[in-house]
């Protein structure tokens, strides 16, 4: 398989959102290390498996960001199930995926599965209020990774921003925090400046909202981080 180790950017796909054909191959042309599969709603199977066939053409690792089980399938190279430490809700830190592994314990490998501990810091955002989350103060997101890394020993703790550019200052601290755990930054990276900052402090930023509004500059990240 491929070695997670060294990535850096992943751009993330949403199936429930439309691309031109020309932009989904420069997408995967791009350098990228990874492109992940998975949105916050109307994610079906047929959306699913339309973007892993067209992806598939090229070389690069899938992954899909499970985010309801009528929209898992084979083929995916790895699996990422969220894990939402800061919702007020356990169904979305375990129930959900208790539910799952029941239904399909049989059939998962387990190798290709990896959990991921979410910290959604966007109140506006559509995850934040779907899996019922409370607003961490920056004391409160760092307890959350050392939860993740010392108590769940979580391969990846995912700080997400959703829609808007976080505060680097928080990931530079979380990242301070992490050894064995690593940090996953998401949101509101738009151009390579940004990219370039987050990426001095998380181990992978995650590239998504921007590649529908100007994916022109989406893709100067890529170089941008893995110059």
């Amino acid at each position: 398989m491929y070695n997670m180790e060294e990535w850096k950017h992943v751009f993330k796909l949403d199936p429930a959102k439309d691309l031109p054909d020309e932009v989904l191959d420069q997408i995967c042309e791009s350098g990228t290390d990874a492109i992940i599969v998975g949105g916050t709603d109307n994610v079906t199977l047929d959306g699913v498996l339309q973007l892993l066939s067209y992806i598939r053409r090229y070389t690069v690792p899938v992954i899909l960001e499970i985010s309801n089980i009528e929209s898992v399938t084979p083929g995916f190279d790895y699996y990422f199930v969220p894990m939402v430490l800061n919702s007020s809700q356990k169904k979305w830190l375990m129930d959900l995926q208790h539910e799952a592994v029941v239904e399909y314990g049989d059939v998962i490998n387990w190798d290709e599965m990896f959990a991921e501990g979410y910290c959604i810091m966007n109140p506006e955002a559509k995850v934040y209020k779907l899996a019922d989350c409370n607003q961490p103060t920056s004391e409160e997101a760092i307890g959350y990774a050392r939860m993740a890394e010392h108590l769940f020993r979580l391969p990846f703790f995912y700080l997400e921003y959703s829609g808007v550019y976080g505060d680097p200052d928080l990931v530079k601290q979380i990242k301070n925090e992490l050894n064995r755990t690593k940090l996953i930054y998401g949101g509101g990276i738009t151009n390579k400046q940004q990219a370039e900052e987050m990426s001095q402090y998380a181990d992978i930023i995650v590239v998504g909202n921007a590649l529908y509004e100007n994916p022109k500059e989406a893709l100067k990240t890529v170089k941008a981080v893995k110059k």
